[in-house]
């Protein structure tokens, strides 16, 4: 993950990403680098701090366009994601661009100095400052409701309860719409004079040596704001926890995501809330291995159980199971106990148990076995690693 300080190189795209693609990128940096599943790594923590300041930036269109026009975002500064140089309430202290404009072109006028594949430093400059200071003097729209932000949550369930499925209830925190008022970020009292402007309704900002008089981002060049809720300070919005019933579907594996609708953060202004997505980790088991839908065991043998052959009991998911051992069974070979693996809910089928032999020989501790053994060697003279022999 890119650790520089532009929210677009947290998550790993390009200015022009749509909001699709900053939505994948983050439930994959998030995945990666969430804390529950990189316990105890400091650096993880942070780096999902970071992703998650830069997803709630670029994942909100008002706040990432003051983002991409100013190349940063304070919510101090902009309350709301509203800010930014806007038309009415732009004050130049008497300068007179018209005039510079005017000179830098040979003191033609502006439309006389465009030909056929070329544009003057005039023109060139006044759409600069056409587009930086949003021509045509509109102030930003009034916020509009917005969905609220997806949450990621990592839950580790042990192996049978990945195997049978199970009911898990989780606290989790995330922004709830503000009891007091209502998720409106309105209180009670009277406005009072903006902070930020003194109440003049314009701030000044410079650029090199010109200084501008510029519309107040915070009130919008009012001079005054909205009493605000005591409980939210105006957000609408307020964190708490909330228990949320996770239904767990039997089969699951480690990296599944499950979707809980409505259980992310609370929309601003009554929009509908955002989604929570739980990345599933499941325990190992010390004996059962699954292979995707598949469980894989081993299971001593005899040599005279592999010699003769035999029918065995070997445990499964669901109990014992009877398997047949054939004739000269080999170390390592593997048997197929159809249906006997993991359940696959989506395509309604089961996995199948493999099981693989590891014939053991016995421990010659007395004269009798060694006897038995060495009749044994007698009767079958013949060198296994001959096929060696042959190949070298």
């Amino acid at each position: 993950m890119a650790r520089g300080q532009d929210f677009y190189e947290r998550l790993g795209i390009g200015r022009s990403a749509t909001q699709e693609e900053i939505r994948k990128s983050y439930r994959r940096l998030a995945r990666k680098f969430h804390p529950d599943l990189n316990p105890g790594d400091k650096s993880a923590e942070d780096a999902f701090k970071k992703i998650q300041e830069a997803y709630d930036v670029l994942s909100d269109a008002r706040k990432r366009k003051v983002y991409d026009q100013f190349g940063t975002y304070s919510e101090a500064a902009f309350p709301g994601g509203a800010g930014g140089p806007q038309g009415p309430g732009m004050d130049f202290g008497g300068f007179d661009f018209t005039d510079f404009f005017t000179q830098a072109s040979g003191g033609r006028p502006r439309s006389e100095t465009r030909s056929s594949g070329s544009t003057s430093f005039g023109d060139s400059f006044g759409d600069i400052f056409g587009q930086f200071f949003g021509r045509g003097a509109q102030r930003e729209a009034a916020a509009q409701p917005e969905k609220g932000a997806d949450l990621e949550y990592a839950l580790r369930v042990d192996f049978w309860q990945s195997i049978r499925g199970t009911q898990v209830r989780l606290k989790i925190s995330r922004q709830e719409a503000c009891s007091q008022c209502g998720g409106s970020g309105s209180g009670s009292g009277r406005s009072t004079a903006c902070a930020s402007c003194g109440g003049s309704g314009t701030v000044t900002q410079t650029a090199g040596a010109m200084r501008f008089n510029l519309t107040c981002p915070r009130c919008q060049g009012r001079g005054k704001l909205r009493s605000t809720c005591a409980a939210c300070h105006g957000d609408g919005r307020i964190v708490g926890s909330d228990l949320v019933e996770v239904r767990i579907p039997p089969g699951v594996q480690s990296g599944s995501r499950l979707r809980v609708a409505g259980k992310g953060n609370a929309g601003t202004m009554g929009a509908p809330a955002g989604d929570l997505y739980i990345t599933v980790q499941v325990e190992e088991h010390p004996f059962f291995k699954r292979d995707g839908d598949d469980i894989h065991i081993q299971v001593p043998v005899t040599v005279w159980e592999a010699a003769l052959g035999a029918k065995i009991e070997v445990p499964t998911i669901d109990g014992r199971a009877l398997l047949k051992i054939p004739q000269g069974t080999r170390n390592g070979q593997k048997f197929r106990l159809r249906e006997k693996g993991v359940l696959n809910s989506r395509k309604d089928r089961r996995g199948d148990q493999i099981v693989e032999a590891l014939v053991q020989a016995p421990a010659a501790q007395d004269e009798r076995t060694r006897e038995i053994l060495r009749e044994l060697a007698q009767l079958h003279p013949e060198d296994p690693r001959s096929e060696i022999w042959e190949q070298v």
